[in-house]
């Protein structure tokens, strides 16, 4: 996650200062990052899941399942969010990016 941050940070910064920074440029760098959070929120759930799995209480369970939902949810709507942005890149003519997501 950091090192997504820090590419966000890095690409904002270089379009500033080379004047190339227009609507796409900033939609592709919103959404590199996106990818990262997505990668980081899979490994979260999946922490959450294992730390449950060892000492599980009724308690733990009832969180687990409102982070799992929450989390889904955020993954859904990015995954969805990356997937209409690569269309829309697609058919104004511009090559994907060929990054894959996690």
């Amino acid at each position: 996650m950091s090192y997504g941050a820090l590419q966000a940070l890095t690409g904002v910064l270089t379009s500033a200062f080379s004047r190339t920074a227009d609507e796409m440029r900033g939609r592709e760098i919103w959404l590199r990052f996106a990818t990262w959070i997505l990668l980081a929120l899979e490994f979260a759930l999946a922490a959450d899941l294992v730390r449950t799995a060892v000492a599980p209480t009724w308690d733990d369970i009832s969180k687990l399942a409102v982070i799992a939902t929450i989390r889904t949810m955020l993954n859904y709507f990015l995954a969805k969010d990356i997937a209409e942005f690569d269309q829309a890149r697609q058919s104004a003519g511009n090559p994907p990016s060929g990054r894959t997501s996690p």
